[in-house]
């Protein structure tokens, strides 16, 4: 007959301790792992770690709507807390959220984020993500790759807009760095991130008429060699 080691007192904790982790709550598992702390939260949180659901998301000031999350296992053995989470419904979303000791980021990250008032009074009402890996290690930009789509509605100083401004994740001095521009590339946008969540955008407008100088002006735009150009500062 083969006898185990392990005393049955042993084999009943380490059977305890599997069952209760299996059953920790979401919510704790949030707290615990400080995904939190990085910017993400809900309204209600559902289920467990292994397979929960986060009621209207949000990260930081960006809206992710209502998601499906699970923690991965295997990250957790290498210091790193990954939160996979995945949406459906009109706005889609799927990729992960990392958060280590050192750093935080997220991986093949594609969704359709609401920004609201966020880039106020640039008129951007979303940002599309295709793929966006972006991490942060002690606060610098590490890694970016994909594309993003910024949609715009209405108008910037009397100026009608173009729909969207494109262009590829990079990172630049730290930073993470969004060099968008417009299909006929009149019109572009430079956004900068750094690893504390502050950003800056510099929206600029090449060779604009010059019957819509004076309304440029009054938004607030600053002419320069280039163009017309403004800024906006803020933090997710």
């Amino acid at each position: 007959m083969i006898r185990l080691a392990t005393g049955r007192r042993a084999l009943f904790g380490a059977l305890l301790a599997a069952a209760l982790l299996l059953f920790v709550p979401l919510r704790a598992a949030l707290g615990l792992t400080g995904l939190d702390d990085a910017g993400l939260t809900a309204r209600q949180v559902e289920g467990s770690l292994w397979g929960g659901r986060l009621v209207e998301a949000r990260f930081g000031a960006v809206a992710l709507g209502d998601v499906g999350a699970r923690l991965a296992f295997w990250p957790l053995l290498l210091g790193r807390a990954r939160l996979e989470l995945a949406g459906g419904g009109e706005r889609p979303l799927h990729g992960a959220v990392t958060v280590s000791r050192h750093g935080m980021g997220i991986d093949g990250m594609t969704a359709s984020l609401l920004t609201g008032q966020l880039f106020a009074p640039l008129p951007v009402t979303a940002l599309d993500l295709d793929a966006a890996t972006v991490r942060f290690r002690d606060g610098q930009c590490e890694r970016a790759e994909g594309r993003v789509r910024a949609t715009l509605a209405g108008a910037a100083g009397g100026v009608t807009l173009p729909p969207t401004l494109s262009g590829p994740a990079r990172c630049d001095a730290g930073a993470l760095l969004l060099p968008l521009t417009s299909q006929a590339g009149t019109e572009a946008a430079t956004l900068r991130v750094t690893g504390d969540g502050r950003y800056r955008v510099e929206f600029a407008l090449r060779n604009p008429d010059p019957a819509t100088v004076p309304k440029l002006e009054a938004a607030g735009f600053i002419g320069g060699a280039d163009g017309y150009r403004l800024g906006v500062e803020g933090r997710f």
